[in-house]
């Protein structure tokens, strides 16, 4: 991708001396001069063509119509929006209208700020207070509704259920929840004062920043022989923090593992391929096309087979990466798929950043299973078709698991495959 930048040539500036014996420094001097006129003359006429071209395809989506119909809309802002107009908005809107001609939902621009959250959804480390926030679209209210362990705000006593009325005196209620975030997080050792409330109380506490890990996987024994990894997604940590759940769970004991991909949005295809590669024998995991029929193949290799008895609980939530994976095992005979038919997307997205830090994230290919399924907009079904159902009486920090329907018969699956 063109992003505006070159490296120069230092070939164009470049004078041997020893050439014409007798006039050494003139001649270096002239060669120097030489040097940088052809190298102005060349980056010149790079930016001449390249502005060349880029008008021309400029022009191409933007016809003289499309252009007096965009002055129009402007004048009509500029003399009747009741409010000022902030131009570097307007030109993200036009961007963001640009990619959403695509008709794509997972094609997307993203302004810098968005971008910046997106390295932080993939890479799962950022600086804050280790909670996930959710605002209710309805009445606006911010809640926390999940709290990473050893985090700030675990530390401070903030718990599941809190609604957060202010941070710094920002109020939550209002406003759009990527703007509160940003009063929420910072630099790790500043302090933000929170206005919490829980309940009939209304609680004021000043929680210091940290560094924050967010982790994707989480696991434990179900039993004396049955182990449990739940991936919450697939970013760039995620397969060191796979293999350290699946070595722990063998010194336990487990001879069998239940994988729970439920809700799993997906993330990062290299993830999971690499942990697939912990677990299938030699082969095809996966394989992209894109438009022009070329394919890339993502393989496994013999020597990291892990030959266990396994069960992969899914949902009509698990997307993307998570039905890679799902599918992988299914494909390969290794694991019992238990639960609903997953989301279905089959294609996959690359982010390419932009020169001024914003990015555009772009469908770029379609993907199919090992045995060349496309289960875009199809899903995967699983071999035991089993609805969701929670017979205890809460939920989050109360959920058990022995409670839990789908866990309960991929142990019984299992346990008969251990016999």
């Amino acid at each position: 991708m063109d992003n505006g930048q070159f490296e120069e040539s230092k070939d164009l500036s470049r004078y041997e001396a020893d050439e014409k014996p007798g006039n050494g420094k003139s001649l270096f001097i002239k060669g120097i001069i030489i040097g940088i006129l052809l190298s102005a003359a060349f980056v010149l006429g790079f930016l001449v063509v390249r502005s060349h071209f880029v008008k021309k395809e400029i022009q191409s989506v933007l016809s003289d119509e499309t252009e007096v119909r965009l002055a129009t809309l402007r004048g009509l802002i500029d003399t009747y929006y009741y409010k000022d107009v902030d131009d570097a908005k307007l030109a993200e809107g036009v961007l963001k209208g640009m990619v959403d001609g695509l008709e794509d939902p997972y094609s997307e621009y993203y302004t810098k700020e968005e971008y910046e959250q997106v390295k932080i959804n993939t890479t799962g480390n950022y600086d804050g207070i280790g909670a996930v926030l959710s605002q209710n679209r309805d009445s606006g209210l911010v809640s926390i509704v999940r709290i990473y362990e050893d985090s700030p705000a675990e530390k401070a006593g903030i718990k599941i259920g809190d609604e957060i009325i202010s941070a710094d005196g920002y109020q939550a209620s209002g406003s759009e929840l990527s703007d509160f975030v940003k009063h929420v997080r910072g630099r790790k050792g500043t302090k933000v004062l929170l206005v919490i409330q829980r309940g009939a109380e209304r609680i004021t506490m000043e929680v210091e920043r940290d560094d924050v890990n967010i982790p994707s996987v989480a696991h434990h024994m179900l039993d004396d022989e049955i182990g449990y990894i739940i991936i919450g997604d697939f970013s760039s940590n995620t397969c060191n923090e796979f293999e350290e759940a699946l070595e722990d769970l063998r010194s336990q004991g487990a001879k069998a593992i239940v994988y729970d991909v439920r809700s799993n949005p997906g993330g990062l295809v290299k993830s999971t391929t690499d942990i697939l590669d912990i677990l299938l024998p030699e082969g095809n995991l996966v394989y992209m096309m894109d438009k022009k029929g070329k394919k890339i193949d993502y393989n496994s290799q013999e020597s990291s087979r892990v030959d266990m008895p396994a069960a992969v609980l899914i949902n009509g939530d698990s997307a993307s990466a998570s039905e890679i994976f799902a599918g992988a095992l299914r494909d390969y005979d290794y694991a019992t798929l238990i639960g609903t038919r997953t989301y279905g997307k089959g294609v996959v997205q690359n982010t390419l950043p932009l020169i001024d830090g914003s990015a555009l994230k772009l469908t770029t290919a379609t993907y199919y299973t090992s045995k060349g399924e496309c289960i875009n907009e199809k899903g995967i079904e699983p071999d035991i078709e089993l609805e969701y159902e929670y017979t205890g009486e809460g939920s989050g920090e109360d959920y058990e698991y022995d409670k839990d329907n789908q866990v309960q018969k991929a142990l019984e699956v299992l346990k008969k495959e251990l016999k």
